[in-house]
């Protein structure tokens, strides 16, 4: 059966679609530049809560996003109707939008969203709770519910940029940003699509959250040195640091990228989803999904284990699963596991939830565009179990062609993308 005609251009039919775009806010800045600059330099954006008073909790400390003005960038009438979450993911996908050079309107009808999130927006969800309880129940906004169902971004990102191709949002927590650009990728070559604006977004420091969170266990509480919290793949390390943000891409046929002359980071060149099927927050210790979900990306990428130059790590900073990953890693690239560096940009940030493999998406192509690779910081008393090269402390000068980003959510769901240069 023959494939469909491409829209645009000379690339040919069923090639990799490209990212020709990127937007990103994080606790290390409020665009991509800003934020790719601090990741380089090993700077970390993690600090004490400011959002809500945490001292009644054993953890304290947050990646949280400094400064943003959430009205400049939605005006005042949407800024009150809209969650935090979704300011996030438009002011993301307006600087995708720009550093792609795309003008939207004359193809709007074949522009797709897709906006992951996590957590619906349960800092404003609290906040309503708290004024029913104590103004009463004809106090509560009438947007608060469709302002925190977790389509909102997607649909916010949709009507801010006046598209109106397929606009869809999944939760597959920590993996939502990979999982995104991997349905953006399903889409393009499905036909249905020739640009998709996808990413992941979450902002949910909030009390509630955190409380949770705490009696868990599974957040550092280095709240002392917040800076140096974040340790993935150390031997002292405590726990995750939660964080927010949102890193949004634009993805094209390759196709309609070559007819516009785009400027290409790089290719969705394949992925794959896994389960665990074991358990609602603890990844399975045999690791052997998030291994097979990094073999089944190699192989629909068609790329071997000697051709993977860097992974850009989920590296949670948690005991086990910092263990399962380099398991998993040592697993599915065999003898040449240690030939290949590997990093958590959590380490600096935080984890942004679901624009946490979004980011490390963004990592990894301006890796490939700069010629270097940001660290891992905080890592100077490595673990024994962990045993690859992770890049410890300052970035390192090197050429990448192809890439891994993996992202391993609760409930077990992994997801890993493969990434090669343009």
């Amino acid at each position: 059966m023959s494939m469909p005609e491409a829209h645009h251009g000379s690339a040919p039919v069923g090639a990799d679609p490209v990212i020709t775009g990127l937007g990103a806010i994080t606790p290390l800045g409020h665009d991509v530049p800003s934020t790719w600059a601090a990741l380089i330099a090993g700077q970390s954006g993690v600090g004490s809560i400011t959002h809500f008073d945490a001292s009644e909790l054993a953890v304290r400390i947050a990646g949280e996003v400094k400064d943003f003005d959430g009205e400049k960038v939605m005006g005042t009438k949407r800024f009150r109707r809209s969650a935090r979450f979704s300011q996030f993911a438009v002011a993301a996908a307006r600087e995708a939008v720009r550093d792609a050079g795309l003008d939207l309107a004359p193809i709007a009808d074949r522009v797709g969203v897709i906006v992951n999130s996590t957590v619906p927006a349960w800092p404003e969800l609290q906040a309503g709770a708290d004024r029913m309880r104590t103004e009463g129940a004809h106090t509560v906004s009438p947007y608060l519910v469709p302002s925190t169902i977790p389509n909102m971004p997607a649909c916010e990102v949709s009507i801010d940029l006046d598209v109106h191709g397929p606009v869809t949002a999944s939760a597959l927590a920590c993996a939502s940003g990979n999982a995104a650009l991997l349905e953006a990728r399903r889409l393009i070559m499905a036909d249905e699509a020739d640009v998709v604006i996808a990413g992941g977004t979450d902002a949910s420091i909030n009390l509630l959250t955190f409380a949770a969170l705490s009696n868990m266990g599974a957040m550092s509480m280095r709240n002392d040195e917040p800076e140096k919290a974040s340790r993935p793949f150390s031997a002292d390390r405590d726990g995750f640091v939660f964080g927010e943000g949102a890193v949004l891409t634009v993805v094209e046929s390759a196709s309609h990228a070559a007819a516009r002359g785009a400027r290409v980071y790089g290719r969705v060149a394949g992925g794959a989803l896994t389960a665990d099927g074991f358990h609602i927050s603890h990844p399975d210790p045999n690791g052997v999904q998030p291994a097979r979900a990094l073999s089944v990306a190699l192989e629909r990428a068609r790329v071997t284990p000697a051709e993977v130059d860097y992974i850009a790590a989920h590296g949670t900073a948690t005991a086990i699963n910092d263990r399962v990953e380099t398991d998993a890693i040592h697993r599915a690239l065999g003898a040449d596991a240690g030939n290949v560096a590997v990093s958590s940009l959590k380490s600096m940030t935080g984890h942004l939830i679901a624009a946490a493999g979004a980011l490390s998406a963004m990592g990894a192509l301006l890796a490939m565009r700069d010629g270097i690779v940001p660290p891992t910081i905080n890592l100077d008393h490595p673990d024994p179990d962990c045993d690859l090269d992770y890049v410890p402390n300052v970035a390192r000068r090197m050429n990448v062609s192809t890439a891994l980003v993996n992202a391993f959510g609760f409930g077990g769901q992994n997801c890993v993308l493969v990434l090669k240069a343009a």
